[in-house]
């Protein structure tokens, strides 16, 4: 499993709920989970935040996308 895929189990979400988050399709999320397409800075933010609240409070893009 990629770290983002285990982030995102970590808040209790399926690819479907993230993908309706982002308001774009879950092919489209699965495909940015794996690695063939990029989240782009909103996306990577809203992640940010969402694991900020929940389990993280001063977790960084960098850490989740980065490193």
């Amino acid at each position: 499993m990629n770290k983002i895929a285990g982030y995102r189990k970590m808040l209790g979400k399926t690819q479907d709920s993230m993908a309706e988050e982002f308001g774009i399709s879950t092919q489209s999320y699965r495909m940015k989970e794996n690695g063939k397409t990029n989240f782009n800075i909103n996306e990577m933010t809203l992640f940010r935040d969402m694991l900020r609240k929940k389990l993280f409070p001063k977790i960084t893009i960098d850490e989740i996308f980065f490193s």
